[in-house]
């Protein structure tokens, strides 16, 4: 019955795409040419179809340079309506940020209409390696209806470390720092523009998740290199665009505040038990704090155990 009523909403929601795209994904002009997809704080769910999270596109002279396609098929043909609002250009160029499952599993939706798909060795390695568990979880919490034409497709370009794109004379360049939230986490960063375009390395306004495919150490040295870019413009994988204060105020504050509490467990030589009573309360006004807050703690002393 859950299933079925999920279903039914899933249905209502994709009556009108363009309308729907709307409601859900709030359109940020940055400058000119360059955009921000800001999607709701919330879990995923019928009505947002897996795409809780941040996108952005670029708008060249012969066609457009999106950052990360949604959650599937449908999810992806929402994004494209959003961009539509704005340009009736091709997207020619897909950037993966990461194994998040809003981050790639629209590929499917955009290549079918000639884009080129970009992504970092690692994270289609994460892709393949999470994509049966994704699947089923977004089919559990948007409905299968809205997983419908959803097909694992994998980028057709991979880089290690930097790649660089030339987008009609405006350079593009998205860097790998390193693990952060996924291992293959990226930055789209506009040198020109000075905007960057995080993928899952920030979070602002809601709570990062450290999970068991996040690094926190190496996720904190990613930050640092976003930092060291000095961008005037931060987009965040979720939240509001903010500046480079912001970003560090709500992500590298509390990943750096997370590692040295717990560590400082550790060397009274204090037990996972005792991670609960970290006070962390200087990050309550991030969404998903209760929640999260303790799941974070308990994965940074697991990791910190093993350095």
């Amino acid at each position: 019955m859950i299933r079925t009523g999920l279903a039914i909403l899933a249905c209502w929601a994709l009556l009108s795409p363009g309308a729907h795209a709307q409601t859900v994904l709030q359109t940020h002009k940055l400058t000119e040419n360059v955009y921000a997809l800001v999607g709701p704080l919330t879990d995923r769910d019928p009505d947002n179809l897996g795409n809780n999270a941040n996108f952005g596109f670029i708008v060249t002279d012969t066609g457009v340079v999106l950052v990360d396609p949604g959650a599937g098929y449908r999810a992806a043909r929402m994004i494209h309506e959003a961009v539509r609002r704005i340009t009736d250009k091709p997207i020619s160029t897909v950037i993966n940020t990461g194994g998040q499952d809003h981050r790639w599993l629209g590929n499917g939706y955009f290549k079918e209409r000639g884009a080129h798909i970009i992504a970092h060795e690692h994270a289609v390695s994460d892709q393949r390696e999470r994509l049966q568990d994704q699947l089923s979880r977004l089919g559990g919490r948007i409905g299968d209806a809205a997983l419908a034409g959803t097909e694992p497709v994998y980028a057709d370009e991979t880089f290690s470390q930097r790649k660089r794109i030339d987008a009609d004379g405006l350079p593009i360049e998205i860097h790998h720092a390193g693990h952060a939230h996924t291992p293959g986490d990226s930055f789209v960063w506009l040198p020109e523009q000075r905007i960057v375009f995080s993928g899952d390395i920030i979070y602002t306004d809601r709570m990062l998740r450290i999970g068991s495919h996040s690094a926190h150490r190496s996720w904190i040295a990613a930050f640092e290199a976003i930092a060291a870019l000095r961008p005037d413009t931060v987009v965040g994988g979720h939240g509001a665009p903010t500046d480079l204060a912001g970003a560090t105020a709500d992500t590298y504050d509390y990943l750096v505040f997370l590692r040295q509490a717990v560590q400082a467990l550790l060397d009274d030589g204090r037990g996972m038990e005792d991670v609960g009573q970290l006070d962390q309360s200087r990050f309550r006004h991030l969404e998903n704090y209760e929640v999260l807050k303790g799941r974070n703690a308990q994965r940074v002393y697991e990791e910190l155990e093993w350095e």
